[in-house]
């Protein structure tokens, strides 16, 4: 038998030892067979009065057949058993190249030669399959979208992906073997199963539901966390939640706006002009027109909500839209400054709307401030995050409370409905886009964000 590369592998100290051992039992052994023929042929040299040379050639000629029969022997039980030592011990070190020659049949060392080169072969098989199944399991972790982390006991990451990485800004690599709290995803980690979190990705609040199990790795536990993003769920709810109450809201109301605004104007010219109450009536029944023609309008504008229709999306160049909509600005001078020269991937329409309504509304914030300081309004653009990042920024009053920004129904302008930020959001992300809003850290005013889609070729440069 021999081995391929077993000059290679030196199998451990224990397996020599052990051999070792067995071979000096083989030798003892052949001594111990060889002893009574040599005593048996010194008995009859001695009998027979052989003269000395006759001892000489007899006992020599023997002890060269006991000890080349020895040796062969030797050959033939220890160096199959020193091979397949050999290969055991590769198998140990997970080196499956290793097979033992010589497995024949009705052979009892050709047997176990055969059997320990099956178990080679079926422990390089499985090995194999192993690191195929993992990197199957690395290809898909990698390719899921949805944020993915897998912590031990000690609450040490162990395995991750891109996603992950990219919600909490960074490296994926470096992120391995390092805490919850060292990453910044105690949060994550505390989180209940089916629990909400809201997390900051690209500066903006994103809600995720946190998917929770266990597994066992190795025999320690293990927690496998998955994030979903649901905002765009929670807000197309609350969307549909909203367009359904001002449906049936508008309906009922006008019901009874109709013909209260009908009657009061009929009363009103039926009025005697003599009558010593018709000042009083008159005054009252104004009163009622007035605000049935109020509501309504308010009504109307609230209908918009739910009559937005689906973008129809082509490639557009972004530098024309932002020099028109500044140039529909009259009451003041807007400051735009030029950018790269991109195209969008947007409905050109719904989208110019929105940026005029969101110049209009930069403007007359920095109009409130014009008792301090001269109004200023500027527009930019950029590519940031593979995403066209259109900025105005003015010098008003800045936001008063954040948190009831895209609240249908809330504002703080006089006269004002309310849904003007709500569509704003609406049309950016029936694009896939974003929008933000934040008061200036570097003075006093507001910064308006909105994130749109470049188009596709090029990263949508021209």
């Amino acid at each position: 038998m021999a081995s391929r590369g077993a000059a290679r592998h030196s199998p451990p100290r224990r397996v020599k030892r052990v051999i070792r051992k067995f071979e000096q039992k083989i030798r003892i052994l052949l001594l111990i067979t060889v002893f009574p023929g040599l005593f048996v042929a010194a008995l009859l040299l001695y009998f027979l009065n052989a003269p000395a040379v006759a001892w000489i050639w007899t006992l020599g000629l023997l002890l060269i057949i006991a000890g080349g029969t020895a040796l062969r022997l030797q050959e033939l039980i220890y160096r199959p058993l020193q091979t397949l030592a050999n290969v055991v011990a590769a198998l140990r070190e997970d080196d499956f190249s290793f097979r033992a020659r010589g497995a024949e049949n009705d052979d009892a060392l050709g047997d176990l030669s055969r059997e320990i080169n099956l178990l080679a072969a079926t422990l390089q098989q499985q090995k194999l399959s192993a690191i195929e199944a993992t990197a199957l399991l690395q290809r898909v972790v990698a390719s899921v979208d949805a944020p993915l982390f897998a912590f031990d006991s000690e609450h040490v990451l162990r395995l991750t992906n891109p996603a992950a990485a990219r919600l909490l800004a960074q490296n994926e690599v470096a992120m391995l073997g390092r805490t919850a709290e060292q990453i910044g995803a105690e949060q994550i980690f505390n989180a209940e199963t089916d629990s909400i979190v809201t997390l900051s990705v690209a500066g903006r609040p994103t809600r995720w539901m946190v998917g929770r199990s266990a597994f066992r790795q190795q025999g320690k536990p293990h927690q496998l966390v998955l994030l979903s993003d649901v905002s765009a769920a929670l807000r197309r709810e609350e969307r549909l939640a909203w367009q359904r109450l001002i449906r049936v809201f508008g309906h009922e109301v006008n019901n009874s706006l109709a013909p209260i605004k009908s009657i009061a104007g009929s009363l009103r010219m039926r009025l005697d002009q003599a009558s010593s109450e018709r000042e009083d009536f008159d005054r009252g029944l104004g009163v009622i027109e007035n605000r049935a023609e109020s509501l309504n309008r308010f009504l109307q504008s609230y209908r918009q909500l739910s009559q937005l229709p689906s973008p129809t999306r082509s490639s557009v160049a972004l530098k024309p839209i932002m020099e028109r909509i500044v140039q529909l600005e009259t009451r003041l001078g807007v400051n735009l400054i030029g950018g790269a020269d991109i195209r969008v991937d947007i409905d050109r329409d719904q989208v110019e709307q929105m940026l005029i309504n969101l110049l209009r509304n930069a403007v007359e914030a920095a109009f409130e401030n014009v008792a301090t300081s001269e109004p200023q309004v500027s527009a930019s653009w950029s590519v940031v995050d593979s995403e066209a990042c259109i900025s105005i920024i003015d010098n008003g009053p800045g936001l008063t409370n954040p948190a009831n920004l895209f609240v249908p129904f809330y504002t703080t302008k006089s006269g004002g409905s309310g849904i003007g930020l709500v569509i704003a959001r609406q049309v950016v992300e029936a694009h896939g886009g974003s929008v933000k809003l934040a008061n200036r850290k570097d003075a006093r005013g507001c910064e308006v964000q909105v994130r749109l889609p470049l188009a596709s070729g090029r990263a949508g440069l021209n």
